[in-house]
């Protein structure tokens, strides 16, 4: 991962996970519906509703992660643990590290898919609890991945640590709320962050744009990479605006279409309130009239 494919990648996959995020939470909140047990079932039939019940996002992460750890794996000749040749010494610290996160991520993923496919019931705090684990652990790799770092890089991966610990501090939060939309919505948020900012900071630190390297020893330099910073969360703020318009626009046209649909396949949803008031009011005479029977039928 210390190269630029290194931040790119998971960058990439981190930003377009939060764009997913983020359309799936403002669906829900213009339906009014839950995201985590929605209420419309699937339309399809046959292999396609089995395979509209199976857990993308867990397949996603588990593919992401397997793909990243053979990445870390084959960017080394060999990779081992320790050097036996000169002293017993440790090789290879950050390719250890960047392998242990992209396991956490395949971790999750597994734990997705046996949630919501293998298990008889699905447990979303099976799913919530791994991921924040999953930060947990990140968050204390990242503390350590810059002890050795200075400049441009440390000030990079610092701002990068306060999105892990403030996206940690939702997920954790999310194990008592797991159904709140405007968690959900700040989880997504968070998300979009950590991706924006990981590819920034592969153009920074390896392909700067303008093709001069940035200087360590220039505070300016550093004072830009905040200022940076500050524009990906405005970015990531006007992108989130930006799905719920259209969010809304699509509601707007296609929602009422996808209603009539949904009524003239199945009418009888309607008058269900009314039947069943209907055989309330008939019910109640004929209990009346039980109980007077049971009066009479008692020696006085």
């Amino acid at each position: 991962m210390g190269k630029f494919i290194g931040h790119l990648c998971p960058g990439l996959y981190l930003f377009f996970y939060g764009l997913y995020q983020a359309t799936m939470v403002f669906k829900a909140m213009i339906v009014n519906d839950s995201l985590l047990y929605p209420s419309c079932p699937p339309r399809n039939k046959g292999i396609w509703a089995r395979l509209w019940k199976i857990s993308h996002r867990g397949l996603l992460k588990m593919v992401t992660g397997s793909i990243l750890m053979v990445y870390v794996v084959f960017c080394l000749d060999v990779m081992t643990l320790m050097d036996t040749k000169n002293a017993l010494r440790f090789r290879y610290p950050k390719e250890w590290q960047h392998l242990t996160m992209f396991i956490l991520l395949t971790l999750s993923g597994c734990a997705d898919v046996m949630s919501k496919n293998l298990l008889p019931q699905r447990c979303v705090l099976l799913e919530k609890g791994t991921l924040a684990l999953t930060f947990y652990v990140l968050l204390l790799l990242l503390i350590s991945h810059v002890q050795d770092t200075t400049g441009i890089e440390l000030q990079t991966h610092r701002l990068l640590i306060l999105v892990v610990f403030l996206l940690m501090l939702v997920l954790t939060i999310e194990l008592w709320t797991p159904d709140t939309l405007h968690l959900l919505l700040i989880e997504a948020f968070l998300f979009l962050m950590m991706g924006s900012w990981l590819i920034q900071a592969g153009f920074i630190l390896y392909k700067p744009v303008t093709g001069y390297p940035w200087q360590d020893d220039d505070i300016s330099d550093i004072m830009f990479i905040t200022t940076f910073f500050c524009w990906h969360v405005m970015i990531n703020a006007l992108c989130l605006l930006g799905i719920y318009g259209i969010s809304s626009l699509w509601h707007r046209c296609y929602g009422t279409s996808l209603k009539l649909m949904g009524s003239k396949e199945a009418p009888y949803h309607r008058s269900t309130v009314g039947s069943l008031f209907k055989l309330l009011q008939e019910v109640d005479p004929s209990e009346k009239d039980d109980q007077a029977l049971l009066l009479s039928k008692n020696p006085s």
